[in-house]
């Protein structure tokens, strides 16, 4: 059965995903390299001791210095346009799941990394805090770094032959709405009891009150679960990917529990001024679709990037659907979470997608031959959102369509 992290679990990978914590511990770990080298000393051989002094160490720790400065700026300056570019080409929301990229944050780090050793190790050098005999060290250990900054040159090379191109971007998104789906369909509450319209509350509850204004990004249903104790039972009202208010609902609490406990409950909820996709589905296919609004656009009009998005999305929700396998047990048997419907996830996908590319024949005819495939989606609800999409599209089509020919082209989809 699949383990739901906690939310001290959840924020610190989140926080391993920011490019200032990853280039923060590789500095740091270069930093305690440097200062820890006089101890591996006194196991090093004395014959190379005795051969590799502060001389042929030093012309080496130079070079190094100064050319990962030219090379991190250079790579950041590389970075920021392409991350611009993506964010002009596609949607300003990809721009978020880029800054995720662990290739870019790993080559980086590793440049900054290097930069901070070399640095770090000519000031103990010059300090005079090194001896003669801990120049074999420095040496090993400056070749290990220069073969590390060459593997990352390399993947850079090969990473920066796609960083910010539309397939890079399309991919990104595509990747994390997977992600996120695949996890749905083994706990769709995430590991609490699905709250349906056949859910019935007590009939008194207390509310929770939202402490900020934002989408709900994250909720701790482990902290939820211990505060609703062995009697009270907590109805989560705001799932993740809604927008609150501060002050109004976002659970509601069955049963008697104290006020330490109803602060506790309300702090279980990360909320922020954006949305994320650790526990939102449906971020993901609605990055896609404003990639294929924004291509349908007149000032791009690049209807092709439209019909690749859709492509995407119709895979995406299929493999969605042909998921059979059973979803694992509730974790949190105290703890009710809605789950996002079949028809909600339709609706971020085409729904856009639908009336912008209503006037294109060969978007329109993509888009309706995608929902037509859907539903023979295994998953009935999921179908049955496709088959009432498709015939949306369908009442958009012919209504921006001007030709007679592609209406009739369109109903023989």
């Amino acid at each position: 059965m699949l383990k739901a992290l906690d939310l001290p679990a959840m924020l610190l990978r989140r926080a391993w995903r920011r490019l200032g914590v990853r280039v923060a511990s590789f500095a740091l770990l270069a930093c305690v390299i440097a200062v820890a080298a006089p101890a591996v000393e006194p196991w090093m051989p004395r014959e190379l001791a005795s051969r590799i002094g502060a001389d042929a160490v030093m012309p080496v720790l130079t070079i190094l210095a100064s050319s990962m400065l030219a090379v991190s700026t250079f790579s950041l300056n590389v970075m920021v346009s392409a991350h611009r570019t993506a964010a002009a080409n596609a949607t300003p929301r990809v721009h978020r799941l880029l800054l995720e990229d662990s290739t870019t944050q790993s080559v980086l780090a590793a440049f900054i990394g290097a930069f901070v050793y070399a640095l770090t190790t000519i000031i103990l050098f010059r300090a005079r805090l090194y001896d003669g005999d801990t120049a074999v060290v420095v040496m090993g250990v400056t070749i290990f770094v220069v073969i590390m900054v060459v593997v990352a040159m390399l993947r850079w090379i090969g990473h920066l032959s796609r960083l910010g191109s539309m397939d890079d971007s399309m991919a990104v998104a595509c990747d994390r709405a997977r992600a996120s789906l695949i996890a749905r369909t083994r706990r769709p509450a995430l590991g609490a009891n699905p709250l349906t319209d056949d859910t019935v509350l007590p009939g008194s509850t207390t509310p929770v009150p939202a402490l900020q204004s934002g989408y709900v990004q994250l909720v701790d249903l482990a902290r939820l679960q211990d505060c609703a104790g062995e009697t009270a039972s907590v109805y989560v009202t705001c799932a993740p990917g809604r927008h609150v208010l501060r002050g109004q609902p976002i659970a509601q609490v069955g049963g008697t529990v104290g006020d330490d406990a109803l602060d506790r409950i309300a702090r279980s909820f990360v909320i922020g001024n954006i949305r994320t996709h650790e526990q939102d589905p449906a971020f993901g296919l609605t990055i896609l679709s404003e990639i294929a609004s924004r291509a349908l656009s007149p000032g791009v009009n690049d209807p092709g990037t439209a019909i690749e998005a859709i492509t995407r999305l119709e895979t995406l929700l299929w493999d969605y659907a042909a998921n059979d396998g059973a979803p694992d047990a509730p974790e949190y048997p105290r703890v009710f979470l809605p789950v996002p419907r079949d028809a909600d996830l339709i609706e971020a996908a085409f729904a856009a997608t639908a009336r912008d590319g209503a006037g294109q024949i060969e978007v329109a005819g993509t888009l309706r031959r995608a929902l037509l495939a859907l539903t023979g989606a295994p998953a009935p609800d999921l179908a049955e959102a496709a088959a009432a999409m498709a015939d949306r599209a369908r009442q958009h089509a012919q209504k921006a369509l001007r030709l007679d020919m592609e209406k009739d082209a369109l109903d023989r989809v």
